[in-house]
C-alpha cells in the first residue's frame, strides 16, 4: 500500500520538479518514480548506503534522502541532480512521504487493531502495549453497534456507514462477514440507551430510505477501555440473536433492554419444557386460540388494566372479563393477579423461545 501512496505523491510532483524523482525501499528497488520505466529496477549500492546512513548522499548523479520510522531507514527519496536544489527537494519529499506513510499506517493499524480487539484476537496484555504504540486513547467511552444486512441491492452498506461516520480517529467501521458490519462509536457526555437507539435508527433509516437496504442493528453497552470492546460486541451480537427470537418485528435491539429474554435465551431447552409442563398442568398452551392469545397480549400491553384493554380491543368490559375467566379455567392462572400474570408472561416467552428451535443445548 505504501507503494501506491508514494507513487501518488511522486506523480503529483512530476510537473513541479523538473527532474526525475522517486522512492527506493531498503532492498534498493525503485517502488515509485516519475519515470514509470524505472519502477521495479534496483541499485545494490543504494541498499548498502541505506543500512548505514540517515542523511543525504549522492550516487550516480542522483541525490538520496533516507527516511522511515524504524532505527534503520526503510526508504530513500531520490532526485535527479547533485546540487543544493536537488538536496532541498529530496528533504521536502522525504518529510512529506514520511508523514503520509505514518498517517496511513496509523489509521490502518488502528482500524485493524480495533477489529482484532473486538473479535478477541488480541491477548489482554498486548492490547495495552499496542494501544500505546498507536497513540490510541484507551480510556475513552465507546459502544459497539452490529449492523446486520437483511436485504440489500448493489449499494455497499459498508461505504454508506463509513460516510455517515467520517472521523476515522474516533469512530471505526469494518466488516466481519458479508452481512455483518461493526461500528465502534466514541461516546462523549451523558448518553443513554435511548440516544443510542436513535443513532441506530438513523443508520437503519438512511440505508432503507436512500439505498433500499434493510438492516437490523444490535447495540452493546457503553464501555470504557479498549479491553472491554469485545464485551460490548458480544452484547450487540446477543441483542440481535435474542431479538430474532423474542422481538421479531424490531429492527433496533439494545442489549440493555433485553430484560428477562436474555435469561430465557441461556436456559437449556429441557428446563424450558419442564417449566411449561408445570405451568400448564390443566391444559396445554396450544389449547389457547389465536383470539385468546391476542387478548392476553393486549392485556399485558395495557398493564393488566381491564377497562383500558377492553377499550383498545373495542369490546365490552364484561366480554373481556369472560375471556379472562375462560383462560383461568383452561390454565388455572388468573391474569388479573400480578403473580399469575408474571408466570404466564414468562411461559409465553419460553414457548416462543422453544418454537425458535434453539440448537445451543
Amino acid at each position: 500500500m505504501s507503494n501506491r501512496l508514494f507513487q501518488g505523491l511522486v506523480h503529483q510532483m512530476r510537473d513541479t520538479i523538473d527532474a526525475t524523482v522517486g522512492v527506493v525501499d531498503d532492498t534498493a528497488t525503485i517502488i515509485a518514480c516519475s519515470d514509470l520505466t524505472k519502477v521495479g529496477t534496483t541499485n545494490e549500492f543504494v541498499s548498502l548506503d541505506l543500512s548505514d546512513v540517515h542523511d543525504i548522499f549522492i550516487r550516480d548523479g542522483y541525490t538520496y534522502k533516507p527516511f522511515g520510522s524504524r532505527a534503520k531507514p526503510e526508504y530513500a527519496v531520490f532526485v535527479e541532480g547533485m546540487d543544493d536544489t536537488a538536496a532541498k527537494y529530496a528533504n521536502i519529499l522525504a518529510i512529506s512521504l514520511f508523514n503520509i506513510k505514518q498517517y496511513y499506517d496509523e489509521k490502518y493499524d488502528r482500524n485493524n487493531f480495533i477489529k482484532n480487539v473486538v473479535l478477541d484476537n488480541v491477548l489482554p496484555g498486548d492490547i495495552v502495549i499496542k494501544a500505546r504504540e498507536l497513540h490510541f486513547n484507551s480510556e475513552v467511552s465507546r459502544v459497539v453497534l452490529l449492523v446486520r444486512i437483511v436485504s440489500a441491492n448493489d449499494v455497499s452498506a459498508y461505504d454508506v456507514i463509513q460516510n455517515l461516520f467520517p472521523d476515522k480517529n474516533k469512530d471505526f467501521v469494518f466488516t466481519i462477514s458479508e452481512s455483518d458490519i461493526v461500528l465502534v462509536k466514541e461516546i462523549k457526555g451523558a448518553v443513554d440507551t435511548k440516544d443510542l437507539e436513535k443513532l441506530a435508527r438513523s443508520i437503519a433509516d438512511t440505508l432503507s430510505s436512500e439505498f433500499y437496504t434493510r438492516v437490523n442493528v444490535g447495540i452493546g453497552t457503553i464501555v470504557t477501555g479498549v479491553k472491554e470492546l469485545s464485551h460490548s460486541f458480544k452484547e450487540a451480537q446477543m441483542a440481535l440473536e435474542v431479538g430474532k427470537v423474542f422481538d421479531t418485528d424490531k429492527a433496533i435491539v439494545s442489549y440493555e433492554n433485553l430484560g428477562i429474554a436474555r435469561l430465557i435465551y441461556h436456559l437449556p431447552t429441557t428446563l424450558c419444557e419442564t417449566f411449561l409442563h408445570e405451568v400448564f398442568k390443566r391444559g396445554s398452551i396450544e389449547s389457547l386460540d389465536h383470539e385468546t392469545l391476542f387478548t392476553i397480549q393486549k392485556f399485558f400491553e395495557n398493564n393488566l388494566n381491564v377497562s383500558e384493554t377492553s377499550r383498545k380491543l373495542f369490546v365490552h368490559r364484561n366480554t373481556l372479563v369472560y375471556r379472562l375467566e375462560k383462560i383461568k379455567k383452561l390454565t388455572g392462572l388468573d391474569l388479573r393477579e400480578f403473580d399469575h400474570a408474571i408466570i404466564f408472561k414468562i411461559a409465553l416467552m419460553v414457548k416462543k423461545y422453544l418454537s425458535a428451535n434453539p440448537a445451543k443445548f
